[in-house]
């Protein structure tokens, strides 16, 4: 089967308020790094199309991606916007090189939560609006009911959970594009004001603005663009039912197909001894348990005993931070796959891991992880 690399990656600093750059330049920012790293360039023998990622919501318009064009290379050349969470661009780029379509091609991504008057407002427009919408329901919400629902059958602590996000602040102090960094004692997590019972502020992740972009190529050209590719072996992708009633809220029917998908596609028969470093979408710290559940690197129901055992360090959980510390919620994947191929490539910097030849990427979008997309790289 023919092989899609990720050359390179661009990085914008995360911040919670970039109120002094749009996001056009943001991008710029980001194109021009990439392009220094690699000398890429547009047209002829370069990139001809270009997958953006983007929401019509957070930046408060709608075709969001005709305000970016120029700032992506996508002027007068193909450009295809991908609406969902980022880490699906990578599933979509990839389907363009391997269909032979294309043999190069740009992923941005940018998202400025900061320009939204409410994130949870913006959130309550994905349910239906005759039934769920008129109720309040939103992303946080759900997260609530499902974080009740998991923390009893998982036997999870609030002590473990200020635990999660104590480490994810440590680690972030050594990540330069990290958001929040400044670090935490267990009990400032555990009394932290409560937001959605069971979920505490500092369980959540704070509102981010950022971009990030990647560059992909088939394997005859990876070589042109850099001497060490990180090679993407396995991808997968499920939604799970639309109404939260017809769930089993306590487990990830989703991230568990997703995740049988992207092993499968990737060889991988056993991922807990495979795997060397998980970039996990861990929008509130009960999800980080639960969803190494649905990865298959934890037994299910035992997320509370997996914490006890030190697993996501035995795993290189989140060394960059993770969302805990801040990522734009519609390119969190795309940060972590940036994240994951940096740790491959060995230029992590001070949160570098040792030995990582196996990473897998996950990220959701929807009410209470309702979409799930699992990607493998491998060097």
């Amino acid at each position: 089967m023919k092989r899609v690399a990720i050359c390179a990656v661009a990085q914008h600093r995360i911040e919670s308020d970039i109120w002094y750059k749009r996001f056009q330049g943001m991008l710029l920012d980001v194109l021009e790094d990439l392009q220094k790293q690699t000398g890429f360039t547009f047209g002829e023998n370069g990139v001809f199309d270009i997958v953006s990622c983007s929401d019509d919501f957070f930046d408060a318009r709608t075709i969001s991606n005709n305000g970016v064009c120029d700032a992506i290379g996508g002027h007068y050349r193909g450009e295809d916007k991908m609406a969902q969470e980022g880490l699906n661009g990578i599933g979509y780029a990839m389907a363009l090189i391997l269909s032979g379509h294309d043999d190069l091609v740009y992923l941005p991504g940018h998202c400025k939560e900061s320009q939204a008057e409410s994130r949870n407002m913006n959130a309550n427009l994905a349910y239906d609006p005759f039934y769920c919408r008129c109720l309040g329901l939103d992303y946080l919400n759900a997260a609530g009911l499902q974080a009740r629902a998991y923390m009893q059958k998982a036997k999870i602590t609030e002590e473990q959970l200020a635990k999660i996000v104590v480490r994810a602040r440590q680690w972030a102090a050594r990540n330069p594009y990290a958001n929040e960094t400044k670090q935490l004692e267990i009990g400032d997590v555990m009394y932290s004001p409560m937001l959605c019972d069971p979920i505490r502020t500092l369980h959540a992740y704070p509102v981010s603005d950022g971009a990030v972009g990647l560059l992909l190529a088939s394997e005859e050209r990876a070589y042109e663009f850099t001497d060490n590719p990180v090679w993407i072996t396995g991808f997968g992708n499920c939604m799970d039912s639309y109404f939260l009633g017809d769930r089993d809220l306590s487990v990830s029917f989703a991230l568990k197909k997703a995740a049988a998908q992207a092993y499968k596609m990737a060889g991988i028969t056993s991922p807990a001894k495979k795997v060397d470093l998980v970039e996990l979408m861990d929008c509130y710290a009960y999800q980080q348990p639960m969803w190494l559940e649905g990865l298959g690197l934890c037994e299910d129901g035992q997320g509370g005993r997996f914490l006890d055992e030190n697993g996501p360090a035995r795993y290189n959980v989140n060394l960059s931070g993770g969302m805990l510390t801040g990522r734009p919620l519609m390119i969190g994947g795309l940060y972590g796959a940036a994240e994951a191929v940096l740790q491959l490539k060995g230029q992590a910097g001070e949160h570098q891991a040792s030995d990582v030849n196996c990473a897998v990427v996950h990220s959701t979008t929807g009410g209470a992880g309702q979409f799930q997309t699992v990607l493998v790289l491998e060097r």
